[in-house]
C-alpha cells in the first residue's frame, strides 16, 4: 500500500485538491452571489476533466445501447425467419391438399356423371424392377375388391387388379408387356388388340385398309369382359404400314402419365 502511494503519490495529490476545490466550490456556491477568482480557476481545471469523463460515459451509454439494441434486432430476425419458415411449409402444404383435392373432384365427377359404382383408392407403392408395370393401391378385399377389376382416372385406363388382399391390391397396368385389350379407333370404329410394351402401347392386327390416321383417339372396345366400353386407352402417335402384311403396326401414347399416378377409380361389380 505504502508503495502505491509513493508511486502514485503526484496524480493523487492533484486529484485530492480538485476534489477539496470541487467540495470548497459546492460548499460556497449558495452563499456568494458572484463568483470568485478560485472558482473560476476550478472551474477552468475541472472543464476539460468533466467534457472527458461525459464524451467517454456518452459512448459507452451508445455502445451499451447499442449493444442491447443489435440483441433485439437479432432476436426479432430470428423469430422473423422461423414464422417465414412455418409460413412456407404451410403455404406447400395447402397446395399439395389443393391439387389433391382438384385430382379427387376430377374422379368423383367421372363416377357420378358415368353413373359407375367404383371404389376410390390412393396408389402406395410401385414396381421398381424393370420387368414389370404395376402399381400397389390402399384398398383390398374389405372394401369390395377382387382379381380382374379394372382401373382407371379421369384421362382413361389404368389397368387391372392381379393381386388382392384385406386391405391393399395389387394393378397390372396396360402397359406391361403381359397386357392387353380389345380396342376401337373413335372416329373410324376400326378395331385392334392394344398391347404394352413397358414404357408405351401399340395397336396389332388393324387391317390395311382400315382408315387409322395419327391423332386419332383410341378407346376400348367393351369386349373380353374386364373394360366398360367407351373409355380412352391412348392417341394413335404413328403408323407402320408394312407391303406384305396383312395388318398396320400402330405406336399409341398413352392416355394416362403413369408416372404421376396418385388415385385411381376400381370399377366395380354392376350392383344387381
Amino acid at each position: 500500500m505504502l508503495e502505491f502511494l509513493r508511486k502514485y503519490r503526484t496524480p493523487l495529490t492533484v486529484l485530492g485538491l480538485l476534489l477539496t476545490a470541487l467540495l470548497i466550490y459546492s460548499a460556497n456556491l449558495r452563499e456568494k452571489p458572484r463568483t470568485s477568482a478560485v472558482e473560476r480557476t476550478v472551474l477552468t481545471a475541472m472543464g476539460p476533466l468533466l467534457r472527458g469523463v461525459d464524451a467517454v460515459t456518452g459512448s459507452i451509454g451508445q455502445v451499451w445501447t447499442r449493444y442491447f439494441w443489435l440483441v433485439e434486432t437479432a432476436r426479432e430476425n430470428e423469430r422473423l425467419r422461423a414464422e417465414n419458415r412455418r409460413l412456407r411449409a404451410e403455404f406447400k402444404t395447402h397446395s399439395e391438399l389443393r391439387l389433391a383435392n382438384q385430382r379427387l373432384q376430377k374422379l368423383l365427377g367421372l363416377r357420378q356423371e358415368a353413373g359407375l359404382n367404383a371404389v376410390g383408392a390412393r396408389v402406395i407403392g410401385e414396381d421398381a424392377s424393370s420387368l414389370f408395370r404395376t402399381v400397389v393401391i390402399d384398398k383390398g378385399r374389405r372394401d369390395g375388391l377382387r382379381e380382374g377389376l379394372p382401373v382407371i382416372v379421369a384421362e382413361g385406363v389404368v389397368g387391372r387388379i392381379i393381386r388382392c388382399a384385406e386391405r391393399e391390391a395389387r394393378v397390372l397396368l396396360v402397359t406391361d408387356a403381359s397386357s392387353a385389350m380389345a380396342v376401337l379407333v373413335q372416329r373410324s370404329r376400326a378395331r385392334a388388340i392394344c398391347r404394352g410394351h413397358g414404357n408405351g402401347l401399340s395397336m396389332d392386327y388393324a387391317l390395311l385398309q382400315e382408315d387409322i390416321v395419327p391423332g386419332d383417339l383410341v378407346l376400348t372396345a367393351g369386349t373380353g369382359g374386364i373394360f366398360p366400353k367407351g373409355l380412352p386407352v391412348a392417341t394413335v402417335l404413328r403408323i407402320d404400314e408394312s407391303k406384305y402384311g396383312l395388318f398396320q403396326t400402330i405406336r399409341l401414347v398413352p392416355a394416362v402419365d403413369f408416372s404421376r399416378l396418385e388415385e385411381v377409380l376400381v370399377l366395380l361389380d354392376p350392383q344387381p
